[in-house]
């Protein structure tokens, strides 16, 4: 079990392409990065693409429930682009798509976060 983690940083956007599986034996290390990210450049708003993640447990839940908490303490939002039926299963069924808001294609995620900052 690998995750892939590609961070890119537009001011305080931080844009998130996980590939692979976001489980317990991953959760850690995508945890790790972001942090570490996060703190390196003000983060305020996070994107996570999760296009490319196959599999998505508890732990990827958390992940992304852990890092909506923080960026909204300060102000920030949390947006997700794309997922695949499974995964979508998985965040629907956590109750994240009522508090974190879902955007379909890039040029959506243009217009979203223009509104959003």
């Amino acid at each position: 079990m690998s995750i892939g983690i590609s961070i890119e940083t537009k001011g305080e956007i931080m844009l998130i392409d996980l590939t692979g599986e976001l489980d317990q034996l991953t959760a850690d290390q995508v945890k790790l990065r972001l942090m570490t990210a996060m703190v390196a450049h003000g983060i305020k708003h996070m994107v996570f693409n999760l296009k490319k993640v196959t599999f998505m447990d508890s732990s990827g839940i958390g992940i992304i429930l852990g890092r909506y908490n923080q960026v909204k303490s300060m102000g920030g939002k949390v947006f997700v682009l794309g997922m695949n039926p499974t995964v979508s299963k998985v965040f629907h069924l956590a109750g994240l798509s009522q508090i974190i808001t879902v955007i379909d294609d890039e040029n959506q995620m243009i217009s979203v976060l223009e509104e959003a900052i």
